[in-house]
């Protein structure tokens, strides 16, 4: 049987063996996911609540396991991890309060209502897929599969090849939570053979990754006629207006581009600033860039980690120096500092046949350019075909004028990416290229049902109100 060799791409060392998955692995996988997905869904939702309840304190409890293991196959720095584990905590205890809520079944409008009543019932879809990706291995694997389970579903996960193991410890806290056996199974192998082999048989996808890639998922998934939700790529712009709280922009604009080393969907690539306020704000953020500390290790100093792979960190190098060939400038970065470390860079004048001009760098990479009016701030940072997240920087009163201008399915006024990702209460998703479908909120979780109406009639049909209806108006 082959196995997966788990390495640390910020040492080199190796950390884990897994035995990888088959197709008929993922077959066999899903037979007891579907047996025990019955006894699951049997159980009142308050009652499935419970066990996530637990499984968040569970979680919390292990925090320090778990940063270590998530360190130690991604090579991210010790605060990005932190924010993993928190997120699938918070994930677990929100949809634990609002998911029996959500799906519990609800009286509906009738055009009858003297002598029928309609109730809409939201049954689980059945077994769900998720494939995750590399970058947020805890949090992605997981997150995504809570309100799913909440619901009354059984989940088939394929964590990325890289980064198996924290899926893999996920799937044993949630057993010591007291989640039944085969209700969530974990499932590592290739996309090539262990994902196509879910999409061919889950009642359910969710997808995490590039848009390429979602855009044959979801054609597989339509051929089978069977819903999904997605996200997708991003080329997420900020805005730096010229009432920006300037001092707290510069502050956070680090966090907000450079965060888990660059590789996430929704971090900032793009800068638009106001040229009242641009020389102030591009020397306190070159500033502060080029004080934040690079490297490996469980120090929570550490402002940034690794890349995941050499090959990715290949990547980042060729657009950057791609970049600068076609008269780009680095202001601060530009170079790898090691197989798999890049620097945090900034660049300037990136003309439009740059390929990092319009392609997501998934990496610790941003341009700013100096617009000379909001509302042309506005026409380049929709001037894209991703829709994710974006950031504007100014007073209340211009963010939120700026925000319902912006063509994204997230918008954060005064901060970079993660209030709007907290908001657990409202959808957050991508437009355009960038996703199909919403995590959080109760769209996050009624997606993994299938709405029933059930509508019953009390002592007369239809026929017989409309022949009454008729008599009285003849």
């Amino acid at each position: 049987m082959a196995t997966i060799t788990v390495t640390n791409p910020a040492t080199g060392e190796t950390v884990g063996e897994v035995q990888q998955a088959t197709a008929a692995d993922v077959d066999e996988a899903f037979a007891r996911a579907r047996g025990a997905q019955r006894q699951w869904a049997a159980l009142p939702a308050r009652k499935r609540a419970r066990v996530l309840r637990r499984f968040a304190k569970v979680v919390v409890d292990k925090r320090d396991e778990l940063l270590d293991l998530i360190q130690s196959e991604n090579g991210k720095n010790r605060a990005s991890a932190l924010e993993e584990v928190m997120d699938v905590a918070l994930t677990s205890l929100y949809y634990a309060q609002t998911g029996p809520k959500a799906t519990r079944t609800r009286g509906r409008f009738t055009a009858l209502p003297l002598v029928s009543s309609t109730r809409e019932q939201r049954p689980p879809k059945g077994v769900v897929g998720v494939i995750a990706p590399f970058n947020y291995p805890l949090a992605l694997a997981v997150s995504d599969a809570v309100p799913a389970l909440i619901a009354g579903n059984a989940v088939v996960v394929k964590p990325d090849s890289q980064t198996p193991l924290s899926a893999l410890r996920a799937a044993e806290l949630l057993r010591e939570a007291g989640l039944p056996e085969d209700v969530f199974i974990v499932v590592p192998g290739s996309g090539a053979e262990v994902g196509q082999a879910i999409v061919r048989q889950c009642d359910f996808l969710m997808f995490t990754g590039s848009t390429a890639t979602g855009k044959k998922l979801a054609a597989q998934a339509g051929e089978r006629l069977i819903d999904y939700s997605m996200e997708l790529g991003g080329k997420n712009p900020m805005i730096v207006a010229d009432d920006a709280p300037l001092e707290r922009a510069i502050n956070a604009a680090t966090h907000a581009c450079f965060s888990n080393s660059g590789q996430l969907c929704i971090s900032i690539e793009r800068i638009y600033v106001h040229r009242a306020v641009a020389d102030d704000f591009i020397a306190g953020f070159v500033d502060r860039t080029t004080q934040m500390r690079v490297g490996a290790g469980r120090d929570w100093g550490i402002d940034m980690g690794s890349q995941i792979s050499k090959e990715h960190t290949d990547k980042i190098a060729m657009l950057v120096d791609d970049a600068l060939t076609h008269g780009a400038r680095a202001l601060t970065g530009g170079h790898r500092t090691g197989e798999t470390f890049f620097e945090p860079t900034i660049l300037t004048d990136v003309p439009a046949d740059a390929a990092l001009y319009t392609q997501e760098v998934f990496g610790p990479v941003v341009y700013i350019e100096v617009v000379d009016s909001l509302d042309q701030a506005v026409e380049k940072a929709n001037d894209t075909e991703y829709g994710l997240n974006a950031s504007v920087w100014a007073s209340a009163a211009t963010g939120r004028r700026l925000a319902k201008r912006l063509e994204a399915g997230t918008v954060n006024i005064n901060d970079g990416y993660a209030p709007a990702w907290s908001a657990m209460g409202a959808p957050m998703g991508g437009w355009k290229q960038s996703g199909a479908g919403r995590r959080h909120g109760e769209h996050g979780i009624t997606k993994f049902t299938e709405p029933r109406n059930v509508t019953r009639m009390r002592g007369v049909t239809v026929g017989g109100v409309m022949d009454f209806a008729r008599r009285r108006l003849r």
